[in-house]
């Protein structure tokens, strides 16, 4: 069986590291991919928000199932597209059709969907420039902080959250007036700050039926104790250690099964991945947002712990047969920690060697932002490398990361020491 894997990052990485030990893979590929997924697929030097290079080549590569990693093509109707054309409409695409898609790609039509569904989360409105005065009145009937969340995608920082009333204000008219986030951000989300800890739990579903996939939780910001800019994600751990039975029994009664059953009520077909960001807040979990994909960094600790033969769970998936399936979990727990360019997330170079990969034992290390040049291995984003390891406890496995991580390095290289500091 021939796979297409859409997407360059470390995701993508940890897709096809499990996809190449499938017993039915055929050949795999990877568009456009980095250095990891070179070593183990074929990658495609194709733009994927170009739907007809991508049909090419499908055809050309006779491929039999499409895995979309990243948000930007299934918001863009990639799916859709695949449906819409009788040479390529018999292809499996996990990752859902456009309208469920903005279950990520509009922040106000994931709220209207919990609220409608009795999913439990923050209380909100939302605004849009010509009500920007509208915004300040609601901004203050809050207690700080302040919640701004820009409507559409904004690669994972489109979300301020303040402590003062004055510059929440200022943030509203930046995000909504000055365009802050560019389209992104001709909607605002104004919503109630939630105390708690965070997590994510994922499923892999076909509309109808779903399994779950290990819990995880991810470290967003670029600084030690969280603090700084948040990031695209600078590691993350998995099994999540507050998440007890009684909890996740929760998010399984009030979140997730809601949530199918919603997309049911609404007739809203999605075979792929839900993502479900999560607080803790005083026991009970809250839905903070949606994602219609798997999280990065968290798929790198997520995907080595489903034991199953991942290709077998797309497959069941695509034919809305995943009430017929078992997923087996590592008990183990992984860790993995993100090495970044210097300056990221704000400005960084490309294109600096990195060396002492070939090295590593007892972890995988999986290719985020890299490429191939000169049979060099180069930096080529801001988040370049993760290195996953095993361990029975979270702090076994971070210790081995940590080990393996002192043998790499590129100019600049730069990785959080502190990742599980909260549990």
């Amino acid at each position: 069986m021939n796979i297409l894997i859409i997407g360059s990052g470390g995701r993508e990485h940890a897709f096809a590291w499990k996809l190449n030990q499938s017993s039915i893979i055929g050949n795999l590929f990877v568009a456009p991919g980095n250095a990891g997924t070179a070593s183990i697929a074929k990658n495609l030097a194709i733009d994927i928000l170009d739907f007809q290079a991508v049909k090419k080549a499908v055809l050309q590569h006779q491929i039999n199932l499409v895995l979309v990693g990243p948000e930007i093509p299934l918001v863009a109707g990639i799916h859709d597209f695949f449906l819409a054309d009788d040479e390529i409409k018999h292809i499996a695409v996990i990752g859902p059709q456009q309208y469920a898609a903005q279950l990520e790609g509009s922040k106000e039509f994931a709220k209207e969907f919990m609220v409608r569904h009795q999913i439990p989360t923050a209380a909100y409105q939302s605004f849009t420039v010509e009500q920007l005065q509208n915004g300040y009145d609601f901004l203050e009937t809050l207690k700080p902080p302040y919640v701004l969340k820009a409507d559409g995608l904004a690669a994972g920082k489109g979300v301020v959250i303040l402590n003062d009333l004055q510059e929440a204000k200022d943030e509203l008219k930046s995000m909504l007036h000055d365009q802050k986030f560019g389209d992104a951000s001709r909607k605002v989300v104004i919503e109630e700050f939630l105390k708690g800890i965070e997590m994510s739990s994922f499923v892999l579903t076909d509309g109808k039926n779903y399994v779950t996939l290990p819990n995880a939780k991810d470290y967003k910001r670029i600084g030690e104790a969280d603090t700084g800019l948040n990031t695209g994600g600078m590691g993350a751990i998995s099994p999540v250690s507050f998440a007890n039975d009684d909890f996740l029994t929760k998010v399984e009664e009030r979140v997730i099964k809601r949530t199918i059953e919603g997309l049911k009520k609404d007739n809203i077909p999605f075979v792929g991945f839900i993502f479900f960001g999560l607080i803790n807040v005083d026991g009970n979990p809250m839905v903070i947002e949606y994602n219609v994909r798997m999280g990065d960094p968290e798929t790198e600790v997520v995907i080595p712990r489903i034991k199953s033969d991942f290709l077998e769970l797309l497959i069941a998936a695509s034919q809305q047969k995943l009430d017929q399936v078992n997923i087996e979990i590592d008990n183990r727990a992984a860790t993995t920690v993100m090495l970044v360019s210097g300056g990221y997330p704000e400005t960084y170079q490309n294109g600096k060697i990195i060396s002492g990969i070939e090295n590593v034992k007892d972890s995988i290390v999986f290719h985020a932002g890299t490429k191939n040049q000169d049979h060099k291995i180069l930096t080529n984003g801001g988040r370049v490398l993760a290195v996953t390891s095993y361990g029975n406890d979270f702090n076994e496995a971070l210790k081995t990361s940590y080990k393996n991580i002192s043998k790499i390095q590129f100019e600049g290289m730069y990785y959080r020491k502190d990742i599980g500091f909260d549990l």
